[in-house]
Formats: C-alpha cells, structure tokens, sequence
C-alpha cells in the first residue's frame, strides 16, 4: 500500500516499519505510530532503546543455541542441570514453553527450524552438527539421553527421525522422544486419529 500523503515521511517510515511485522496490518499499524507519536519523547525513546538492545545483545548460546544475553547460556552454566540430559527443540520459544512447566532438569538444545526440502530448508542448514558433537563429547565419559521435542506434524517427524538416524550412531547415547497422546480434560469422542494413535502407541504401564 502506497505511503499517505497526509502523513508527514518520519510517520509514513514508522507506520510501514510496523506493518511489517507478523500480525500487524495498517491500520493497526497507524493506530501504533500515533500512540507511540503521543507518547512521552522518554517512553518513546525506551522503546527504541530496548530494539537497539535486544538486536545488539541478544545472540545464540555457543552450546545450545538458544537465545542468551551471556554465553553459555543461563540454562547451559547451571550446575543444578543435568548436562547428561539434551531435550532437542526447534525454536527458542519451545524453551520458554518447557521451562514454565518447572518438571524438567536437564538442558537444551535448539534446532533454529526442521528439516524442510520444499522450503529449501535442509539438515546443513540448522544446527544438527554442533549437537551430533556436543553429544558425542558428552557421551565420551558417560551415558548421554537426548530427547526429541520437535514438533508432532510432518516436518518435525522427518526431522526427528533424522536426528534418530544420526545419533544412533553415536557410543552410549540413549535416543527417546517426548510422550503424545490425549491432552489431559479432553474426551475420546473429540480426539482425531493421529492423537489416538499417538496416545495408544505412547500408552504407560499403572504398575
């Protein structure tokens, strides 16, 4: 959409910037420029600051690649985890989904996407390598579990499986998967197949 001509170009600049991110559309768009051009200049000029900040410290942990502002990370450098445990996810956010739930001691380690060959997206392209390393290193003094968390759809399956292949190679590494199934409130009727399935493959002795 062509810039308004009854907006000044610094208002125009900051409304395209806007528009551009995920979900925002114009007019939504313009409603954020006036707000943040109504603004204190000082609450305005935090929220550049925090931009500025957060693309200028924030980067990738050397170990898991998780996003860090230290490296390693804070996770990876805490001696309370179980360095001997690697839950294996895609994306840096799926960390911030585990760690809510308080049940997991171990540490990470961020795919940064899954394998996808029609988006052009292949294994060389995330960060598989350096986790094949870091497990073999680990697993060189003792047994090392690494558990697959990708995502329960067709790419995050591909991907797990490669990663299956891979490791499986690796001396003293135990290859496990996050358990799927019926979430829990949820009624047999409501199911589909693919939950079912899991569910009953997933199924877990009350012994």
């Amino acid at each position: 959409m062509p810039d308004n001509p009854a907006y000044t170009d610094s208002m125009n600049r900051l409304i395209d910037q806007f528009a551009r991110l995920p979900g925002i559309g114009r007019r939504t768009a313009e409603r954020l420029a006036f707000h943040v051009l109504k603004s204190a200049s000082d609450d305005a000029l935090q929220l550049a600051h925090a931009i500025s900040d957060v693309k200028q410290n924030v980067k990738h942990c050397s170990q898991c690649y998780n996003l860090t502002e230290t490296d390693p990370c804070a996770i990876c450098s805490d001696s309370r985890r179980d360095q001997r445990k690697i839950l294996v996810v895609e994306q840096p956010k799926d960390v911030i989904s585990l760690e809510q739930t308080h049940v997991y001691d171990g540490v990470y380690h961020v795919l940064l996407g899954h394998i996808a060959p029609l988006e052009g997206v292949q294994p060389a392209d995330l960060s598989i390598a350096p986790l094949v390393e870091r497990v073999k290193r680990l697993a060189e003094d003792q047994p090392v579990e690494v558990i697959l968390g990708t995502n329960p759809n067709m790419e995050g399956d591909g991907t797990a499986l490669y990663l299956a292949e891979q490791l499986q190679k690796v001396a003293h590494c135990t290859v496990t998967r996050l358990a799927r199934g019926l979430p829990v409130g949820t009624q047999l009727e409501y199911a589909n197949k693919a939950v079912l399935s899991d569910a009953i493959t997933s199924r877990q002795s009350l012994d």
